[in-house]
């Protein structure tokens, strides 16, 4: 019911899960992923304790064929389950049972493994590999890429319900305090993956700091974000165009209140994105 892939980029310490289903809200059931350890992705009759199990396993430091090994090994329903692993390596592994719904089966290649069950074909997983060796950029944009090339090649045979991706780095969640760099979810929608694509070009726009273009601070940019702030009750001095200590304070202020804070700089440039949002909440300010 279901099809993945589990995947990493040990150089840039990332690892990862794109899952897509139909079936409701599937990113809650497969993906598990830990930085520096590995990711798991278990579905068909999902054992849900395959996440945690295999990634403290892997921790441990068994390499990913010999934790789904165990994995299944103590299993009783074996037969019925389908699982992906990579490991802290890079080392992948995937299985399908006996008793999984056809088309069901598994792939693996450098890095990552791809499978899944209840599908149009075998053709589906072979996109999804061809699409994520034959991408470039992070492991976020690959992971994505193979689950948009699945989707087009037909992916589950039922239908469209659910999508998932989620992608961990050490201290890449919010604040820094975790290691969920993305994790965005489409539980129920006709066009599921579609949809995950499009909801994360506004997480990778609005939250990633990596498509941010930067602007020189100038006098006449300060000045005008001065007069910005202002008009939102924020700025309280008469604007000066210099990027003062005032001005600084004033600015991450505004970018607290928005969820912005990522895009604070201490150098004499300015994220594009956090001027855009302000000219975008001050359109009476010319």
């Amino acid at each position: 019911m279901t099809f993945s892939i589990v995947a990493a980029d040990t150089e840039a310490g990332d690892w990862g899960v794109a899952v897509a289903s139909k079936f409701l809200a599937v990113g809650a059931v497969v993906p598990y992923a830990r930085a520096g350890v590995g990711a798991v992705a278990t579905q068909a009759w999902a054992n849900t304790d395959f996440g945690p199990q295999g990634l403290d396993l892997m921790e441990s430091g068994s390499p990913a064929p010999e934790v789904l090994a165990q994995l299944i090994h103590g299993d009783e329903g074996r037969a019925d389950r389908q699982a992906g692993i990579v490991d802290g390596q890079g080392l992948p592994a995937t299985f399908t049972g006996k008793d999984c719904l056809e088309w069901a089966g598994g792939s693996t290649g450098p890095g990552f493994a791809c499978q899944g069950n209840i599908l149009v074909g075998e053709k589906v997983v072979a996109a999804m590999g061809d699409a994520f060796t034959g991408t470039t950029g992070d492991l976020v944009d690959r992971l994505l890429a193979a689950l948009v090339a699945g989707d087009d090649a037909g992916g589950d045979r039922r239908g469209r319900q659910s999508a998932a991706l989620l992608v961990v780095r050490e201290g890449g969640g919010y604040e820094g305090r975790s290691d969920r760099y993305v994790d965005v979810r489409v539980d129920d929608h006709p066009q599921a993956v579609t949809e995950l694509a499009r909801v994360f070009t506004v997480y990778d726009r609005e939250v990633l700091v990596r498509n941010d273009p930067l602007l020189p601070a100038t006098p006449e940019l300060v000045h005008e974000i001065q007069r910005r702030l202002a008009a939102r009750g924020i700025y309280s001095d008469a604007p000066t165009g210099v990027l003062d200590a005032t001005t600084r304070n004033d600015l991450a202020e505004f970018a607290g209140a928005y969820n912005l804070e990522g895009r604070l700089r201490e150098d004499d440039q300015l994220s594009e994105m956090l001027v855009r949002e302000l000219r975008d909440i001050t359109p009476e300010v010319s």
